[in-house]
């Protein structure tokens, strides 16, 4: 991908101090064709994803998204001249018709249509926009060049060896991998019994009770991938988020009941 990041530790020692980062101080710096690759290839972009690119430069990752996989997309970037050489670029990839370049600020853009996220910007910058990553649709895949999100822990980090990297000391780039988890924290409830469910990013831990009954009927932990929930050890529960609904499936205890989401302290 193409993006806006400053690679050396001083940048990131001056935002950490200079604290809250506007996107015209982020600067631009290209991602080398082996990590634009890696990222596309490790978000599994397809003929049915629409790609957009958060400070997309020259645009390189949404063409290459569309050229090569075949995707629609976007990129949105600040700097004109930018804008302006990415659409040639699509002309002459013969992809204009795909994709779209916008002369805009990445954090007034609009990601619903985005079942795909790049980025290749500064820490500070990924964590302003976590919370509005993490209100997207269950499953959506974000990809970042080099830098995390913070206490939001990838699904997957591959490293691309880059013996031609210019800036910082490795040769190599890091590629992060996120599936925006569905948001399931809080009380379900079906009936004859309760499933109360805690959450940070894609991990939970629930607790699914009967009334009258002084025990659990039973406790699992495990993680979610879209809107999937998975129980990891002995368990074998899984649980499905259909619509509003959440299916309790291949478990030992209430396989197949049906919780719905309520916001009082208890089921009736």
């Amino acid at each position: 991908m193409i993006g806006r990041t400053a690679i050396a530790a001083v940048a990131a020692c001056l935002l950490a101090a200079a604290g809250a980062v506007a996107q015209d101080e982020v600067p631009f710096v290209t991602t080398p064709d082996a990590v634009t690759l890696v990222m596309l290839e490790l978000a599994g972009v397809g003929e049915r994803d629409h790609v957009i690119d958060l400070g997309s430069g020259d645009g390189r990752i949404v063409i290459t998204a569309a050229r090569r996989f075949g995707a629609s997309g976007l990129g949105v970037e600040i700097v004109a001249d930018l804008v302006r050489q990415s659409r040639d670029f699509a002309r002459a990839a013969g992809v204009s018709g795909r994709v779209e370049f916008r002369e805009q600020d990445l954090f007034r853009t609009d990601l619903g249509r985005a079942t795909v996220v790049t980025m290749y910007l500064l820490p500070d910058v990924n964590l302003q926009l976590r919370p509005s990553l993490l209100a997207l649709a269950p499953g959506t895949r974000i990809v970042s060049h080099d830098w995390d999100m913070g206490d939001w822990a990838p699904d997957r980090t591959v490293t691309v060896e880059v013996p031609e990297k210019t800036l910082g000391r490795d040769k190599s780039s890091r590629v992060h991998l996120w599936r925006v988890p569905a948001q399931v924290g809080g009380r379900w409830c079906a009936a004859g019994a309760s499933l109360d469910i805690t959450q940070r990013f894609q991990r939970f831990s629930a607790t699914l009770a009967s009334p009258g009954e002084a025990a659990p009927s039973a406790v699992f932990d495990g993680r979610i991938d879209g809107t999937a929930l998975i129980a990891e050890g002995a368990s074998a529960a899984s649980l499905a988020l259909e619509g509003s609904v959440l299916t309790l499936r291949h478990a030992g205890v209430a396989s197949g009941r049906r919780f719905t989401r309520t916001t009082g302290s208890s089921c009736r």
